[in-house]
């Protein structure tokens, strides 16, 4: 019964995962639209989502480490392809292999969809700094010539360049 509730974990995680790769796709249309209150929105249901997806990989650890001390493995052999090889219903073996792919599938997905969200993000800030550059040119040298032979004149005269 041990590998049905580590089957139900992976099974929490997929779920989850499921939700961050939605939430990531609703990510990307905020920043294409440059809505910031809609980004605001989806990083808030994010935290959430990253809340349940710690507490479940938490439970699935716990899971899996007892079913190994269960049956007599050492704890540094844990991975779940010593657990494939070592479930002893073809059933079980079968559906926990399922499910790993499923969630290594999702959790490629998401990371390419993270990686667009941070290449889009990088995109913006570039464009916003080049925006910047072009509105603030850095004029170094308006005249040509030595800037400290003008800064010496430009002292000894008054507001009024006048004779009496």
């Amino acid at each position: 019964m041990s590998v049905q509730l580590i089957i139900q974990s992976l099974h929490q995680l997929v779920d989850v995962h499921k939700q961050l790769l939605r939430l990531s796709k609703q990510k990307t249309e905020a920043i294409k639209e440059g809505s910031i209150d809609n980004m605001q929105k989806v990083i808030g249901q994010e935290r959430k989502e990253i809340k349940q997806l710690e507490q479940a990989e938490k439970i699935r650890e716990k899971l899996v480490s007892d079913w190994f001390i269960k049956n007599g493995f050492s704890q540094e052999d844990v991975s779940i392809t010593f657990l494939l090889d070592h479930i002893e219903q073809l059933d079980e073996r079968e559906k926990l292999g399922n499910i790993t792919i499923r969630l290594t599938k999702l959790i490629t997905e998401l990371k390419q969809q993270e990686q667009l969200n941070q290449s889009l993000i990088n995109q913006s800030m570039k464009f916003i700094q080049l925006s910047l550059d072009m509105l603030n040119p850095s004029i170094q040298n308006i005249n040509y010539g030595n800037q400290q032979q003008y800064g010496k004149e430009a002292q000894k005269r008054s507001i009024f360049d006048s004779k009496a």
